[in-house]
């Protein structure tokens, strides 16, 4: 019994790292970043359920979110950039407001984060992409807590993807296992029910 849990939990460990590696190649022409996570992010629904994980299925779900994913990466690059920027603006004292407004900063960041986070699990329900910034967004503001641990976890998962670059990848797919169990644990009983 112990020996099958053992197998179950690496075959479940290797298909994720599978997952974060397709999702970082396909995600190398940068416009098709969107479409890469959300059809990562069904993959890892499909192991949280249980369920084979079906190609055919996945290449349809990234065809399909080109366009809108292509959207959400333009939109989330400026915001990063936007927010980089005003943080290195704030730290350095070329802009007054010091720690109250690096706080703040900091903050916003966090839930932006968080939102994206939530709302990539979202859209793993077949749910617009719309909807699903509106649940996260929602979401964020309904439940500080769990978006502040999902934002620290992200930020984890980032600073190692940054100081040992070839870890990258596999850290992809195990942020999206991280956050679709966040939002199956935290915000049961039904966190996708329904586009707000």
């Amino acid at each position: 019994m112990a020996r099958r849990d053992f197998r179950e939990t690496v075959t479940v460990a290797a298909d994720l790292a599978l997952v974060g590696i397709a999702v970082t190649v396909s995600s190398l022409p940068v416009l098709t970043a969107g479409a890469a996570v959300h059809a990562g992010s069904v993959a890892v629904r499909d192991i949280m359920d249980g369920s084979a994980v079906r190609p055919a299925e996945l290449w349809r779900v990234f065809r399909r979110s080109l366009l809108p994913g292509a959207a959400a990466t333009v939109a989330t690059t400026a915001t990063a950039w936007l927010l980089l920027f005003n943080l290195g603006a704030v730290a350095s004292g070329r802009v007054p407001g010091g720690l109250p407004v690096l706080v703040g900063a900091v903050a916003v960041a966090a839930a932006l984060l968080a939102a994206g986070a939530f709302g990539v699990v979202h859209l793993a329900h077949h749910h617009s992409w719309t909807g699903a910034l509106r649940w996260a967004a929602g979401t964020v503001w309904r439940q500080p807590l769990t978006a502040a641990m999902v934002a620290g976890v992200s930020s984890i998962a980032a600073v190692l993807g940054a100081l040992i670059p070839v870890t990258l990848p596999l850290l992809v797919g195990y942020l999206l296992f991280a956050v679709h169990v966040v939002v199956a644990r935290r915000l049961a009983p039904d966190p996708v029910a329904a586009d707000v």
